[in-house]
């Protein structure tokens, strides 16, 4: 690592996993130029363009395709699917060192113990994600603004390292002492929506449906119960809460569970809805919507693909 002009010591951070999430924070770190970025991809990608609200950016990467070439860095950010963390072990294991740090940009809660298995004696930072970011070409993703943050993350040293790390670019960290509820107040949300959005196969406009929001506050309500039975400090009227930070959407914005489905992708449930409702039986807490929930969603998971499969 070489030491630029200003004294600022010049990083090294791969990014695994270039969807929808992976895109954007590829972009919008290689547009300021501070560290060495290689995206870990399937086929090399030579540019990179992010849409955002606030004007386009189109910016060089480079990308490698082959784990055995790859080396430690400082920093990795895991950007696949949680049910694709496995998948990921063989990049992990050669870009992990003592002194790495791994941001796990996934859905869900538990990251430390998804992880741990993978990456030796690295520093696992959970996060929660907030924008809403969709893939449109191999090349080119959008950003969407989802809330008041872009991430929030835990206020101990790793998470500090984290917002450090996004400084000077458009992302938004609240570092926080009560990660956990944060945490489950996104889960609350994917564990509900994600799958309602799959089964509709309906963008975020299926929730301004006043039948539809009745049904997503009981299941919210469930949700809820589990969550603060797991320690989340939830406000009574969390699920109202969580409805009203869903309609913050734009009503044209995909869940990353709606575009697997039209792609026949695996369905990300097990980590989301699944979640809840194994923690709802460990804390002995009934939760019979979201169980026939999750049991519909990994029949859909199952399925053909409803659109043709592109290539990337």
């Amino acid at each position: 690592m070489a030491p630029t002009g200003t004294g600022f010591e010049r990083k090294s951070v791969a990014i695994v996993g270039l969807g929808s999430i992976g895109g954007v924070i590829a972009g919008l770190l290689s547009a300021i130029d501070r560290y060495d970025i290689i995206a870990c991809v399937r086929r090399p990608v030579e540019r990179l363009t992010v849409e955002r609200p606030e004007g386009g950016i189109e910016v060089p990467i480079s990308s490698l395709t082959d784990p055995a070439l790859a080396k430690p860095v400082d920093w990795v950010l895991l950007c696949t699917k949680t049910q694709d963390t496995a998948a990921s072990a063989s990049w992990l294991e050669r870009l992990c060192g003592e002194r790495t740090h791994v941001a796990a940009l996934q859905n869900g809660i538990g990251h430390d113990e998804r992880l741990a298995p993978f990456v030796g004696q690295a520093t696992v930072v959970p996060t929660v994600v907030y924008y809403n970011g969709e893939r449109l070409a191999p090349d080119r993703v959008r950003c969407r603004r989802a809330g008041d943050y872009d991430f929030a993350v835990s206020d101990d040293a790793a998470g500090q390292s984290f917002a450090a790390l996004l400084d000077g670019t458009s992302m938004r960290v609240l570092v926080t002492g009560d990660f956990k509820t944060l945490a489950w107040r996104k889960l609350l949300i994917n564990a509900v929506a994600n799958p309602t959005s799959a089964l509709t196969l309906q963008r975020n406009a299926v929730f301004r449906r006043e039948d539809v929001t009745t049904v997503c506050l009981a299941l919210l309500e469930e949700a809820a119960a589990v969550g603060r039975a797991d320690g989340a400090q939830l406000a009574a009227d969390e699920p109202e809460q969580s409805i009203a930070r869903l309609l913050s959407v734009p009503a044209d914005a995909g869940s990353s569970m709606y575009f697997d489905r039209l792609a026949g992708r695996p369905l990300e449930v097990e980590a989301l809805t699944g979640a809840v409702v194994a923690l709802g039986e460990r804390h002995s807490v009934p939760t019979p919507l979201l169980r026939m929930l999750l049991t519909l969603t990994r029949a859909a998971s199952e399925g053909a693909p409803l659109l043709p499969r592109r290539s990337v």
